[in-house]
């Protein structure tokens, strides 16, 4: 296993200007990471290629490797060119993914304000098929994509390996988050379960959770059903924390990890403090 961190846990010191993009590779190399996660929030490296060499240069020079790129997408309602210009842009997200030499990239799915079931199973076949054709893409330079559970239309255990299953591809599987569960009120433990024979890449992240009738106040969103959440430092929220790594270490997956931190503390210090708790857990387990 290779421990590292994803760049979006530093994104609010990146938006406020108190990190510059290297000097968030630069912070992830310093508390002992192995690898850094690419997620282009607040830059695009379709619009400035050059930051490709100043990312790889920046992770050279920390001694880690850069690990998957994640990246929004959306062919949920879409169709004729508008469906097909959300491939190509995919696309071009494939084609930066290869010049930053990362052989993993994340690209969501589908959106959609009908969450149901019946929605999902009309939509499926097009999900699929925009996919495939990404996946076969990117297998020409030797990448896998994978589908994260996340944005509550495709974040379900069930919903993850119906997409990975109808995609048919052995390049093809999942970013397995191990909080994002949650939002669709699945208990991490049995989800993770069912998913982690599908990772090519797992997130470490944790919540705060609370049950739809005690509103906790500012600073929470709501699950599918209505419970509340909150970003926590990972191994401080409500997660069974050593029981879902535990399920991680025994299924035999032996990649990256990435730790994601979206709490309402510092990000640095939350994502250092994930970042040891889950390196000594690991060791321990």
């Amino acid at each position: 296993m290779k421990l590292g961190v994803s760049t979006y846990s530093l994104h609010k010191a990146f938006s406020k200007g108190e990190l510059t993009l290297t000097g968030v590779i630069d912070y992830i190399a310093s508390i002992g990471a192995e690898h850094a996660e690419i997620v282009p929030l607040g830059f695009s490296l379709i619009e400035d290629p050059s930051l490709i060499a100043s990312i790889r240069n920046a992770a050279k020079a920390g001694g880690i490797e850069l690990s998957n790129y994640a990246i929004g997408a959306n062919f949920a309602g879409l169709e004729g060119d508008a469906y097909k210009q959300e491939v190509e842009r995919v696309k071009r997200e494939v084609d930066a993914c290869a010049a930053l030499g990362i052989t993993r990239m994340r690209h969501d799915v589908a959106s959609s304000k009908d969450l149901s079931i019946g929605n999902f199973l009309s939509e499926l076949p097009r999900l699929a098929e925009a996919c495939r054709e990404i996946a076969d893409y990117a297998k020409t330079f030797g990448i896998t994509t994978s589908v994260e559970n996340h944005g509550y239309f495709i974040q379900h255990s069930d919903r993850v390996q119906a997409l990975v299953n109808a995609v048919d591809r052995d390049n093809f599987r999942t970013t397995l988050d191990v909080g994002n569960f949650l939002c669709v009120d699945e208990n991490p433990a049995s989800a993770v379960a069912n998913n982690v024979k599908l990772a090519s890449m797992v997130h470490v992240k944790d919540f705060y959770t609370r049950p739809s009738y005690r509103n906790p106040g500012e600073g929470w969103f709501k699950s599918s059903s209505g419970n509340y959440l909150r970003g926590a430092i990972v191994g401080q929220g409500d997660i069974n924390m050593p029981h879902v790594l535990r399920i991680i270490k025994e299924s035999g997956y032996d990649g990256y990890i990435s730790i994601e931190f979206e709490g309402m503390e510092d990000c640095l210090t939350g994502t250092k403090m994930g970042f040891n708790y889950v390196k000594q857990l690991w060791a321990d387990l």
